[in-house]
């Protein structure tokens, strides 16, 4: 009976393994165009529906099923089916680098559709494309919306109680969700490039999607932002989605052809951190520069903030003795130092003497040996001021008249597309960094990603959205007029948990974690800039005081941060306040400066491709800085296996350089260390 039982089985096996390489078979079969490049691989079917697949060491990886990968919407209806009618493939050439172009024919009842994908040599893991749609009818056709990359990601058996994927997610939001997460069903999130509050807008248009065994990414590759969606769900618990969307209204006459964005789709073993660094590496060979960061990007920074908008001058003077007793380089003097945002005049209360006043506080800066930064928010304009009274044709204006709310300061937008608007910025970053002698500047507000559409007439835009896609040029000013008068100025930008736009960075040399609502915000934001700026990016962690328990200077100074806090001191000069450096904090504090300089690890070259952020347990990061390596993992509580990834064929001397414990000696290339820890493990590895 048992051996009858044991065969029923083997049969069963043997059966489902003959229908698995049918099926198999078959969905091979149906592909009737073959896109093959080194990393990637992409199948068409006769609808010209496409899934992708990744190649991995000689191993195909298939994404997802099939799907209508690229569509039009056309009177509120989607066209998804063209008929493949041919393919053409050519070798080619152009600043980018060396490459081949396919171009991929097919038709439905009113639409042709052209398909034009390009694999770089030097970009093997990224097919670009671009998508024409021509009205091959006798009569206009409404196109309301184009869609790229609508693909689909199955997941794979995984352990139970982990996620099936997880994310990277780029849109802005007033409750400022996580950039990394896990996906689960039911999620649904639009990740709209444009407004998705009235100042809460823009990003990085990039998403990507990922298991433990192969992720995918796509986006756009303009050189100006644009008004697309990149939305990702996950209705059931076993399917993703994902895509590029943007709307238009556009008839298009008989003849008559659109064409989409440039796009990109992209796969990668590991996390998100690889697309992103590959999006970064490409959109520099397009024509987007990025200076070198100059060592005062690196320095520690004391904040004002801890005061307030009510701050006392005598609160910040007395600060001083201890800010440079702790070893921070520079201080910042936040907001409160004016009567209005748009105005910019001193406030009298502090500043009594005016402009000599703000001189003297940054001699006294000077002074001490430190450097001084300036908070400011550009684009703001408060109601009742002068500017708003003198000129208000520097408005921005919405498609009903009305003016645009800037939330948490009650202010309206100026417009970033204005020639008048950038002039007068200007005027300001000359007056702060050379009449008044600043060295840097805190950029600060959750409206600086993005602007709405403007519809003043005194503009005279070309179209509406110049106010979004000009304001990289707007920031552009800023930073070049800092640089130009303090070649060594530090241009911070803070969005306020906004999600960032890449077409700001090259117009800041300090990225910020701006407002983060967690230690894990720190990290993986962290983590993201290291992909979209550099492994060297001097990001800033923000004020200690905004991690988990206030002081977990573990989560910045791990992933190669720059460190910084807002402390009050001394204790009680601030009445209530939550910060104050007490004896203890202090310790802690001068516990972690000590660590900070000795390593520096921000100038070292971060290694984000080692450690899965999602599915690696204990969370990772690793960094190179000169011939040693430095782990850092997180978690509650942890005991148990650690590996050590990216080591030479050599011996490491592994220590805690925390609490300066010695772990003895591993073998690389790859070694495993157990451990125990909570929160956090810091090492070192040092080669013998």
């Amino acid at each position: 009976m048992e051996n009858k039982f044991l065969t029923i089985i083997l049969r069963l096996i043997l059966f489902s393994s003959i229908f698995f390489m049918m099926n198999s078979s078959a969905s091979t079969k149906e592909a009737v165009v073959e896109i093959e490049g080194k990393y990637v691989w992409i199948d068409f079917n006769k609808m010209l529906h496409s899934r992708v697949i990744a190649k991995f060491a000689n191993e195909n990886v298939i994404i997802g099923d099939f799907s209508p990968s690229e569509f039009i919407t056309v009177s509120g209806k989607d066209v998804r089916d063209f008929v493949f009618r041919e393919q053409r493939k050519e070798k080619f050439e152009d600043k980018i680098g060396i490459g081949a172009r396919y171009i991929i024919t097919g038709e439905a009842t009113s639409l042709s559709k052209e398909i034009l994908v390009t694999i770089y040599d030097e970009f093997p893991y990224m097919a670009i494309f671009q998508v024409k749609y021509t009205n091959i009818s006798d009569y206009e056709l409404t196109v309301e919306r184009w869609t790229n990359h609508h693909y689909l990601i199955t997941s794979k058996p995984h352990v139970k109680d982990e996620p099936s994927f997880y994310s990277f997610q780029s849109g802005s939001y007033e409750n400022r969700p996580d950039w990394v997460l896990p996906l689960v069903r039911g999620f649904k999130q639009e990740n709209f490039m444009g407004m998705n509050a009235t100042d809460y807008g823009g990003g990085t248009p990039i998403i990507d999607i990922w298991r433990k065994d192969a992720g995918i990414g796509i986006g756009h590759m303009e050189l100006v932002p644009k008004l697309v969606s990149l939305p990702i769900t996950m209705a059931d618990g076993r399917k993703a989605t994902l895509g590029v969307h943007y709307k238009m209204n556009k008839t298009l006459k008989p003849g008559e052809s659109i064409q989409t964005f440039i796009t990109f789709v992209a796969v990668h073993e590991g996390d998100y951190f690889h697309t992103l660094s590959e999006y970064r590496r490409f959109m520099v060979k397009k024509g987007i520069k990025f200076n070198d960061f100059p060592e005062t990007t690196y320095e520690p920074i004391w904040c004002a903030w801890g005061y307030e908008r009510d701050f006392t001058m005598d609160q910040i003077y007395n600060t001083f003795p201890k800010v440079k007793e702790l070893g921070y380089k520079w201080v910042v003097l936040d907001d409160g130092w004016q009567t209005a945002e748009g105005d910019w005049y001193l406030n009298k209360e502090k500043f009594p003497r005016g402009e000599l006043d703000m001189k003297e506080f940054v001699d006294r800066i000077h002074a001490e040996g430190l450097k001084a930064k300036l908070w400011w928010a550009p684009l703001a304009l408060d109601p009742g001021t002068d500017l708003i009274k003198n000129h208000p044709d520097y408005l921005l204006i919405n498609k009903d008249g009305t003016t645009q709310d800037i939330s948490w300061w009650d202010a309206y937008y100026l417009c970033p597309a204005y020639e008048e608007v950038k002039e007068y910025t200007k005027n300001l970053v000359i007056k702060i960094m050379k009449d008044w002698g600043f060295d840097g500047l805190k950029v600060d507000g959750q409206h600086l990603n993005a602007a709405p559409p403007c519809y003043n007439k005194v503009h005279k835009h070309k179209y509406p959205e110049e106010s979004s896609e000009k304001i990289p040029e707007f920031f552009k000013i800023i930073y070049e007029t800092a640089l130009s008068i303090k070649p060594d100025a530090v241009v911070e930008i803070c969005p306020c948990g906004t999600a960032y736009s890449f077409f700001t960075m090259p117009y800041m040399n300090q990225p910020v974690s701006s407002d983060p609502e967690s230690s894990w915000q720190i990290r993986n934001k962290g983590k993201t800039f290291k992909a979209l700026m550099g492994p060297s990016a001097p990001y800033y962690g923000d004020h200690v005081e905004l991690s988990d328990g206030g002081c977990d200077f573990a989560s910045t100074v791990g992933i190669g941060g720059v460190i910084g806090t807002k402390f009050t001191w001394p204790v009680g000069s601030e009445k209530g306040s939550k910060i104050d450096l007490t004896p203890e904090r202090e310790k802690i504090w001068k516990k972690w400066m000590k660590i900070y300089k000795e390593k520096m690890l921000p100038t070292g070259i971060y290694l984000g491709t080692l450690y899965d952020i999602g599915f690696d347990k204990p969370e990772t990061h690793a960094i190179r800085k000169d011939s040693n390596l430095f782990y850092a993992f997180y978690a509650d509580n942890w005991k148990g296996e650690v590996e050590l990834r990216g080591l030479d064929n050599k011996l490491y001397q592994i220590t805690d350089y925390v609490n300066q414990k010695d772990y003895g000696t591993v073998k690389g290339p790859a070694a495993k260390l157990e451990v125990e820890f909570d929160k956090y493990l810091l090492l070192e590895a040092k080669p013998e």
